[in-house]
């Protein structure tokens, strides 16, 4: 069975499906598609049945990479089928461990920064929905430099299931 990773933002047309994008791209990069699947939710269901933020679009493919969209609501269900699961702040990490239904479920829940050595203190990838594209570039930066860590782990992972 595939690992399975799960991007969690507030409305799932921003930031998660940006993370998706990034992360599917250096997983298919890396060899590993069809051993990890990659998706994403959003913790309200405000904009589910949406596309991405069509700044979130132009910035992803602005650099390369894909956005075929559809918002969607986390459900706590999901946990049983997924390895990981990724907030991109801290009140998604609370608010996803607050949903999990055991505490080897919240176990699950990581900050995408704290993937990033660099990162620092502060582990927020801010929300850019209600700025410009610059805070769109600056969000997209931030997952790129989070998802090499993220990457490594999860292979790490993935090798060890395998031997």
């Amino acid at each position: 069975m595939p690992f399975s990773v799960c991007f969690v933002c507030t409305g799932n047309i921003c930031r998660s499906p940006m993370a998706e994008s990034v992360f599917r791209a250096r997983v298919e990069d890396a060899g590993l598609d069809g051993l990890v699947v990659v998706d994403s939710a959003g913790t309200g269901g405000w904009h589910e049945g949406d596309g991405a933020d069509p700044r979130t679009v132009d910035v992803l493919r602005e650099h390369g990479y894909p956005s075929g969209h559809v918002a969607r609501q986390f459900r706590p269900s999901w946990f049983a089928r997924l390895d990981l699961v990724i907030a991109l702040d801290e009140g998604h990490l609370r608010e996803l461990r607050r949903l999990a239904p055991t505490a080897a479920d919240a176990a699950k829940v990581r900050l995408l920064r704290s993937y990033d050595p660099a990162a620092g203190a502060d582990l927020d990838v801010p929300d850019p929905y209600y700025g410009g594209t610059d805070g769109f570039e600056e969000c997209l930066n931030m997952v790129e430099s989070a998802s090499e860590g993220l990457l490594a782990a999860v292979r790490d992972t993935v090798e060890e299931n395998a031997a």
